[in-house]
């Protein structure tokens, strides 16, 4: 067996910091259980190693290969992979994640209430696994769809792993701050785009704006046409087929209302249990999923609890996603919030 201990990134966020061994833990668990390794790690634990804490693993022989590698670069939490050589000894092991543009995509916009963006990455990537999109994760452009995107925290880490994003979001102020966030980006960066916002009609009747951007992280890239699409829709997320086609999405990530900040629009008004926009809005989500297609959720689970939340998702028809490391991933925000992750499948003939 080779063995492996995986440096942990930083993170500003204190309680964050906290579980992030544990939940690089569960994520390696997914990652292992996918289907996507050649070899798949074994025995992962969280140690301390001269009183830095790093995630521990062994591989079978001949060890990790190159394309085990590369999935495992993109791990949320990943920051440096070492190779044991016997009791006291670490041999750096290059790692190459998926990012085609700079970090400060991500990291630059500060706003209340934006989701921490490793665990934003964990959530993608746990969707990706489970969908069966998985095994063109780093070579194909997918769709992600976040029909709740907010500031597009999910859709700009979409467009680093190299995929298209589409967002649907119900405040215009959002759509608004991250249509203006991005074309000022993309002009700091000097990178060749496209980006504008206009109305969405039918029948001659206003039904959403649209903002969308066209980009490539190079000119060479852009003229060859090897472009990517943000999309943006200012709409209601129960009324999303109106304004996207069927079938649009590989993934479908987002994280729900947590009724601390932020409530759960409904017909009835606000709510702080997001249940009753899930109950709405999954149906909606699932049309817009292709065949094989994922839906990850994050939420708190203080005002809806886990078997609810999955009953919603299994009364859309989707499959409820069990095994190693989808368990584990619960862990604290803040004193009113405990965040917890499910992702569903849509069924295929095979199951």
């Amino acid at each position: 067996m080779f063995r492996y201990a995986l440096l942990l990134a930083p993170s500003a966020n204190r309680v964050y910091a906290d579980a992030a061994g544990r939940l690089a833990r569960a994520e390696l668990k997914v990652f292992a259980g996918s289907g996507v390794l050649h070899e798949a790690p074994v025995d992962a634990a969280v140690e301390r190693i001269g009183g830095v804490e790093y995630l521990t693993f062994a591989a079978p022989a001949p060890g990790l290969g190159g394309r085990d590698l590369a999935y495992l670069a993109n791990l949320s939490a990943a920051y440096a992979l070492f190779e044991r050589v016997g009791d006291d000894l670490l041999r750096p092991v290059p790692l190459g994640p998926l990012a085609r543009y700079d970090s400060d995509l991500i990291t630059i916009p500060k706003y209340a209430g934006k989701t921490n963006e490793q665990f934003t990455r964990l959530l993608l990537n746990v969707t990706l696994l489970a969908s069966a999109s998985a095994g063109g994760m780093l070579d194909r452009q997918l769709v992600v769809l976040d029909p709740l995107c907010g500031r597009g925290t999910t859709l700009n880490q979409a467009l680093m792993y190299g995929y298209d994003g589409i967002g649907v979001e119900h405040d215009g102020k959002d759509v608004d701050a991250y249509g203006a966030f991005l074309r000022t980006w993309l002009r700091r960066k000097r990178l060749k785009h496209t980006a504008e916002t206009v109305p969405v009609r039918r029948d001659r009747k206003l039904i959403a704006r649209r903002f969308e951007a066209v980009l490539a992280p190079s000119r060479d890239d852009h003229r060859a046409g090897a472009t990517q699409r943000v999309t943006v829709l200012h709409a209601d997320t129960t009324r999303a087929r109106e304004v996207l086609r069927p079938r649009c999405a590989d993934v479908i990530v987002t994280d729900a209302p947590y009724g601390v900040a932020h409530g759960s629009r409904t017909e009835q008004g606000l709510s702080r249990s997001p249940l009753d926009l899930l109950t709405a809005a999954v149906p909606v989500w699932r049309e817009l999923l292709r065949p094989g297609g994922a839906l990850g959720l994050s939420w708190n689970t203080q005002v809806a609890p886990r078997a609810a939340a999955e009953a919603v998702l299994a009364g859309a028809g989707l499959r409820v996603v069990d095994g190693p490391g989808w368990r584990d991933l619960a862990h604290r925000v803040d004193q009113a919030i405990d965040r917890d992750v499910l992702v569903a499948v849509v069924p295929t003939e095979n199951g």
